[in-house]
C-alpha cells in the first residue's frame, strides 16, 4: 500500500493549528529561523536523498568490482580528517562524496561476495530500505504509549520466530543491539530464577560463587558478560570439547558436580548452535535434559546458526532448541538485517518483568505486556525489529529457506574443490563453516590467510579448530556465485 493512496488506517490530520491563529503566532513571535544546512527544505532534502541514492549504488558496484581489503592511504586520510575543525560549515556537495569515498576505500568489505569472513552478511534490500524508514520517522520504543505501531510490529516479529523454532506459544522476547545484549539477559534470566533475590542483591544473594557453562568453543563474550554480571570472569565455565568442536557431555556433568560439591551455585548451561571458529553446534537436545534433571536455565546462543529455522529440510541440526528457556538469534547474521539486529526469546514470560521492572513518573506508562523498556535491558532505542520485518514479509520463511540453503550448498561446493588440491576439511559443520587445512607446501595457515587478504582478491581467516590452525571460511553473501568461488579457490592455492 502506498502512501497517499487512501487506503491507511486513519486519516492524516492536517489542520491541526488553524491558520488565523498560525498566523496571529508568527506575528507575535518572532523564532529564528533552524539552521538550513541541518533542516533543509523539503525540496532539497527530496534531491539530496536522489543523489545519495545514485552514488552509494555506484560506489556499491565499485566495491563488488575491486578489493575486499582497505585500500586507502592511511597517512593522507588522517591529514584530511584533521582538516574537519567543525569552526566553518561545509556543503553536503563536499561531505557527502568524501565519506562516502572513504568507506568505499577504508574498510575490509564484508558486503563483498569475495568476503568469506566472520558472520556479518551484507544487509538484504528490504532491510536497507527499513533503515531509511526508521531514521526518517525516529520512534522511541521504550514505551507502546509512544510508538504503538513500531512495538506492535517488533512483538509479531518475535512471537512469529518464537512459533518457528518451536517455542511455547507464551514465549516473549525483544529486539537488542546484538548477540551480546542478549547473551547478558538471558545470564540475568538465569540468575533471577536460580535465586529471585539477585535481582534486588546482586551476586549477595547467593551463599556460594555463582556459576555458568559453556563450550570453550563458544563466543568468548561470554566472559565479558559474566564480569558485567558481577559475578566475575571465572563463574564462565570453560567446558571441553568432545574432539569434533562440539560440548562435551561428560565434561559438563562433571563440571557441575565439582561446582556443587565445593558450594558454587550452578546457574545456566549454554549451548552454541554454530561456534564462531568452526560453525559447529553443541548437542541441544542433551544438554537440555542435563539442564532439566539438574535444575538449571538452559539458554540456546543461535547467534548464526539460528536462521536454520526457516529451512525444513535444515532445521534438523537444531532439534533442542524448542526446550530451551531462551534463546537468541542474531537478525545481523544469516537473516542479514543490517547491524546490529540481536533477538533474546525466552519461554519464561514472567522472568523478564523480575528481571527489567523500574518504574518512574516521566514514563507515559509501565506496562509490563507491551512497553519494551519494563522487560528489557535497553531503555532509549531504535526501531530495529523493522529490518527483520520487512525482510521476512518480502521473503517469506520460502525465501529465507532458500538463502540458508544455497549458502550450505556453496560452503560444500568450496569444500569440494579444496579437497581436490591436497587441502583437508577438519570440521563437519550444518551451518556451511569451513576449517580448512592446507597442503604443506603452500606454507602455513598464517601466510595463506595473509597472502589472500593482502591481495586483495578475497577474505578468510585463520583460526583454531581443536587447537589445531585452521583456515576459516564461510559463506555469507547471499549473492556470491561459481565465479567467486573460483577466485577464492585460486587465491588460496596461490604458491608462496
Amino acid at each position: 500500500m502506498a502512501p497517499g493512496d487512501g487506503k491507511s488506517t486513519a486519516a492524516p490530520k492536517t489542520d491541526c493549528i488553524p491558520p488565523t491563529l498560525s498566523f496571529q503566532m508568527s506575528m507575535e513571535l518572532e523564532i529564528p529561523t533552524p539552521p538550513k544546512s541541518l533542516f533543509p527544505a523539503s525540496e532539497e532534502r527530496t534531491r539530496w536523498d536522489d543523489i545519495l541514492t545514485r552514488w552509494l549504488s555506484q560506489a556499491v558496484e565499485r566495491v563488488n568490482q575491486g578489493a575486499v581489503t582497505p585500500t586507502f592511504d592511511l597517512a593522507r586520510f588522517r591529514s584530511e580528517l584533521a582538516g574537519f575543525d567543525f569552526t566553518a560549515p561545509r556543503s553536503l556537495d563536499e561531505l557527502l562524496p568524501w565519506t562516502i569515498a572513504q568507506m568505499e576505500h577504508g574498510l575490509v568489505h564484508i558486503a563483498h561476495p569475495r568476503y568469506f569472513g566472520l558472520y556479518n552478511p551484507p544487509a538484504t534490500f528490504p532491510a536497507q530500505c527499513a533503515d531509511r524508514i526508521a531514521a526518517s520517522f525516529n520512534p522511541q520504543l521504550a514505551t507502546w504509549t509512544t510508538s504503538p505501531a513500531a512495538v506492535e510490529i517488533e512483538r509479531h516479529v518475535i512471537k512469529a520466530v518464537a512459533s518457528r523454532a518451536g517455542l511455547p506459544q507464551e514465549a516473549i522476547g525483544h529486539f537488542t543491539s546484538g548477540g551480546s545484549e542478549a547473551n547478558y539477559t538471558a545470564l540475568l534470566c538465569a540468575l533471577t530464577r536460580t535465586n529471585p533475590r539477585f535481582a534486588t542483591e546482586g551476586a549477595r544473594a547467593f551463599d556460594g560463587p555463582p556459576t555458568f557453562y559453556v563450550s570453550r568453543e563458544c563466543h568468548l563474550a561470554w566472559i565479558k558478560i559474566a564480569l558485567q554480571a558481577g559475578i566475575g570472569r571465572l563463574a564462565a565455565r570453560l567446558v571441553e570439547t568432545d574432539g569434533t568442536g562440539c560440548m562435551d557431555l561428560r565434561s559438563l556433568r562433571d563440571a557441575i558436580e565439582r561446582d556443587r560439591a565445593s558450594g558454587c551455585a550452578p546457574t545456566m548451561i549454554v549451548a552454541t548452535a554454530g561456534t564462531t571458529n568452526a560453525g559447529m553446534s553443541d548437542p541441544l537436545e542433551d544438554c537440555a535434559e542435563i539442564a532439566r534433571n539438574y535444575g538449571l536455565w538452559y539458554h540456546v546462543d543461535a547467534a548464526w546458526g539460528g536462521a536454520m529455522i526457516a529451512s525444513d529440510r535444515l532445521r534438523g541440526a537444531l532439534t533442542g532448541i524448542e526446550r530451551a528457556d531462551s534463546i537468541l538469534i542474531d537478525a545481523h547474521k544469516w537473516f542479514a538485517t543490517t547491524m546490529g539486529c540481536g533477538m533474546f526469546i525466552t519461554a519464561d514470560a514472567s522472568v523478564l518483568a523480575d528481571v527489567f521492572q523500574v518504574s518512574t513518573s516521566f514514563m507515559p506508562s509501565n506496562l509490563q505486556d507491551l512497553d519494551p523498556y519494563v522487560t528489557s535491558m535497553q531503555w532509549s532505542r531504535r526501531f530495529m525489529g523493522l529490518r527483520l520485518f520487512l525482510a521476512l514479509a518480502a521473503a517469506g520463511w520460502e525465501g529465507y529457506a532458500v538463502h540458508v540453503e544455497r549458502a550450505v550448498e556453496l560452503a560444500g561446493l568450496i569444500g569440494a574443490r579444496l579437497r581436490k588440491r591436497g587441502w583437508a576439511i577438519q570440521n563437519q559443520s550444518p551451518f556451511g563453516v569451513l576449517c580448512a587445512v592446507p597442503p604443506p607446501q603452500l606454507g602455513t595457515v598464517a601466510s595463506i590467510a595473509e597472502r589472500v587478504r593482502a591481495s586483495g582478491r578475497a577474505w578468510v581467516a585463520a583460526a583454531k579448530f581443536e587447537r589445531r590452525d585452521v583456515i576459516r571460511i564461510c559463506v555469507t553473501h547471499g549473492e556470491t556465485n561459481g565465479t567467486d568461488i573460483a577466485a577464492l579457490v585460486e587465491a588460496l592455492n596461490e604458491p608462496a
